[in-house]
């Protein structure tokens, strides 16, 4: 309801400007005459150099590149709701990590024969992973185990895995050049979704408007 009302606000003040008079009721011809009046009246202008550099300084930690891990792993899977089942993978996982405590070099092997991950036709490699990219609850220890033979099993909605941590990469922050047109990027698109905001509240106060509240306001704001 409040993006219907919004919508119409912003047709009748473009009507009222005379912007895409020819094809009001079109609805491609809308979003174009909407793109036009905002493109008119909202102005904000680009983040300086040393805006952007200011925004880096007091942000540095959101630059960073990412941590890469190395990891593989054997499944043994069981269905979340069949605790039977999974109980039985549980203690053929515990099984698996006894005996690769004794043969850490019997992984792949280990992988090809008993996991019911896709990845056992490399021996279970599951390559350079970054957070997000598996299940959150592996996620967790692949990002937070040191490297080498995880002691216990790992419970899934998959089942249970044994898992290796190979390599980890821990990222770097990267420097202002790197970045420089990503912030510009983000800092102008901030200034203007807030212009816009501020803009609709000016329309919203200038009309008659029953049952939505959209802040309405009688004066220029603040960006």
């Amino acid at each position: 309801a409040r993006a219907l009302v919004v919508r119409q606000l912003l047709l009748r003040r473009a009507a009222a400007l005379g912007i895409g008079a020819a094809d009001p009721a079109a609805a491609e011809g809308e979003e174009e005459v909407i793109a036009e009046l905002l493109a008119r009246e909202v102005a904000v202008p680009a983040a300086d150099a040393e805006t952007c550099a200011r925004y880096w300084r007091n942000n540095r930690q959101r630059f960073r590149s990412p941590d890469l891990v190395e990891a593989r792993h054997i499944l043994i899977a069981a269905a979340p709701d069949d605790d039977d089942g999974r109980a039985e993978a549980k203690r053929k996982a515990e099984t698996l990590i006894a005996e690769l405590s004794r043969e850490p070099g019997a992984f792949g092997a280990l992988a090809r024969q008993f996991s019911a991950c896709p990845s056992k036709e490399q021996g279970g490699h599951l390559g350079q992973l970054v957070r997000g990219q598996t299940v959150p609850e592996l996620d967790t220890f692949l990002f937070n185990l040191d490297p080498g033979l995880c002691p216990m099993p790992l419970s899934t909605r998959y089942g249970y895995h044994v898992l290796s941590i190979e390599q980890k990469v821990v990222g770097r922050e990267l420097p202002y050049d790197a970045v420089k047109d990503r912030i510009g990027d983000y800092l102008q698109d901030r200034s203007w979704r807030t212009a816009v905001s501020q803009y609709i509240r000016i329309l919203a106060g200038g009309a008659t408007i029953d049952g939505i509240d959209l802040g309405a306001a009688t004066s220029p704001l603040v960006q």
